[in-house]
């Protein structure tokens, strides 16, 4: 399941990022790499540690709460801390797939990777290439999305960031472990959730099909949940 969400943040608050990210230091993203990917990643990440990634990822994780899209589709148990990448002159992220268990350190925690998601800090126009090139079942799928706006895709999907021959792309980058580990199951929670809260807007709080379905909602959730 591939989702895209507009304005998880608004355009102030983009610039906002923007002008932050501007002034921050860089590092070379390979350091950051596993020993596979090392080879094909080309571009700049801040430091996880930098008061900058922290602030900024803090802002993202606050908004993300309040998302009912998105918390709706990756049911998340947890989320790694944002990180922030930029690619620039050729820089790109040959084809490869995220790591399965991630590490976050500051919390002594380690998360497995269902889902990943990139939130994107440049508008298309601002530079040639760049797009996120994700593997489906139906095909690979190029997205290049307005600032602000945000794609969330299975972490098992091959992916590849195009070169950036124009401009600069800057995004902040993040994956989910989802309390429902199944993509399937995770998918038709997703449907029944969204169906149940268009029937709600067009009914009384009293329905009792509404009700019903909201029952088999939270019965097929408290089945497939792990927490």
């Amino acid at each position: 399941m591939l989702m895209t969400y507009d304005d998880v943040l608004d355009a102030a608050t983009v610039q906002r990022f923007r002008e932050a990210l501007a002034g921050a230091e860089w590092i070379d993203g390979a350091t950051t790499a596993g020993s596979l990917s090392r080879a094909v990643k080309r571009n700049q990440q801040l430091d996880d540690r930098s008061p900058t990634a922290i602030r900024l990822g803090n802002d993202i994780l606050r908004r993300l709460g309040a998302h009912p899209g998105f918390l709706s589709a990756a049911l998340p148990e947890r989320i790694h801390p944002p990180k922030f990448n930029r690619y620039a002159g050729g820089g790109r992220y040959g084809v490869h797939v995220d790591g399965a268990i991630m590490r976050i350190a500051e919390a002594n925690l380690t998360l497995r990777s269902d889902l990943s998601a990139t939130l994107f800090l440049t508008d298309p126009g601002d530079y040639d290439g760049g797009e996120l090139r994700i593997e489906t079942p139906f095909g690979a799928q190029a997205v290049k999305l307005p600032a602000g706006s945000m794609v969330l895709y299975p972490s098992s999907s091959l992916h590849e960031v195009t070169p950036v021959t124009r401009g600069e792309r800057v995004c902040a980058f993040f994956w989910i472990q989802s309390m429902v580990r199944d993509e399937a199951a995770r998918a038709l929670l997703h449907d029944l959730d969204r169906s149940i809260q268009s029937l709600s807007a067009r009914s009384t709080p009293d329905d009792h099909d509404i009700v019903a379905l909201t029952g088999v909602y939270h019965n097929l959730l408290r089945r497939w949940a792990s927490v």
